[in-house]
């Protein structure tokens, strides 16, 4: 097994908790500042919109079709393939302008940029505000109920303290994310909520990892070792892989939002961030929570 970082290395990480809790109160509340202040920059899946899906002869240039549709006003708008390369999907945010009005733009603009090749289109939708507020609510349970089944799994496998770190940790790793989402204005998009799913079972790995050890550590030091340095010990046994892990996982996502392209853009940051978030919460916070718990009770 590679190792970055020796096994027996003893670097204090419950020692350093308290830095670790100010850092992390810090972020999380301005996280939530800015989520309740400033709010989101939602897509069209959840702010509603219009989608049209055109059928081109020829594969045409995606990067030329964007460029066309730059000027015309109509709001945010992604343009992807959908299934064949041939194949467009156009989606545009809900703006000011009538849905319809709008949906007719894009077909006249299309007709324009296709330089005399056959187009069809396949089909117009419009989403309306309420439809976007189902997804949302909907989107938002989806989250709460994979928390809820964290906690419950976390409990039957360890105990309830550590389920109870484990989740903390994920509220924390989740609301940074978010947060950083809102202070750039990126999008949330439905990809964007499968992105912080993503984001809350990749940390939940890693906190486990830990905690697995910290338990089989608890059973065979029989008593030699205070709570203190077992769970000291157990973070530094783990360190390397955990790091490891997380730095290989990063490159692929890194490439991922460099060269990914604009529909994946979203969806990659959103693993960037929580990847890096979710390591520091596994390493210097989960255990930490489950430290003072365990001391104060």
């Amino acid at each position: 097994m590679v190792e970055i970082i020796k096994s027996d290395t003893k670097i204090d990480f419950l020692g350093k908790s308290r830095l670790f809790f100010i850092v992390s109160s810090v972020l999380v509340t301005l996280s939530l500042f800015l989520i309740f202040t400033k709010g989101f920059n939602y897509g069209i899946d959840f702010a509603g919109g219009t989608v049209v899906q055109v059928k081109f002869e020829k594969t045409p240039d995606l990067d030329k079709l964007r460029d066309a549709f730059k000027g015309m006003n109509i709001g945010e708008m992604v343009i992807q393939t959908f299934g064949e390369p041939n194949d467009i999907l156009i989606r545009v945010e809900k703006s000011e302008q009538d849905l319809r009005a709008v949906a007719n733009m894009i077909k006249s603009k299309i007709a324009e940029v296709s330089q005399g090749q056959k187009i069809e289109i396949e089909r117009v939708e419009q989403v309306g505000p309420q439809v976007g507020g189902q997804l949302k609510n909907k989107a938002l349970m989806a989250i709460i109920y994979s928390l809820i089944g964290i906690l419950i799994y976390v409990s039957l496998r360890f105990e309830f303290i550590f389920s109870v770190g484990a989740i903390l940790a994920l509220f924390h790793d989740v609301i940074i994310t978010l947060g950083v989402f809102s202070l750039l204005g990126k999008e949330i998009t439905l990809p964007i909520v499968a992105a912080v799913l993503t984001i809350v079972g990749y940390s939940l790995n890693d906190t486990i990892v830990v905690f697995d050890r910290i338990r089989e550590r608890i059973k065979n030091s029989a008593g030699k070792l205070s709570l203190f340095d077992i769970m000291n010990k157990s973070i530094n046994e783990t360190l390397s892989r955990t790091i490891l892990t997380s730095g290989t996982t990063l490159l692929a996502v890194m490439a991922l939002y460099i060269f990914g392209g604009e529909v994946i853009n979203g969806f990659s940051f959103a693993l960037l961030v929580g990847i890096v978030v979710g390591t520091y919460s596994s390493i210097g916070v989960a255990s930490a929570i489950v430290y003072v718990i365990k001391k104060n009770k």
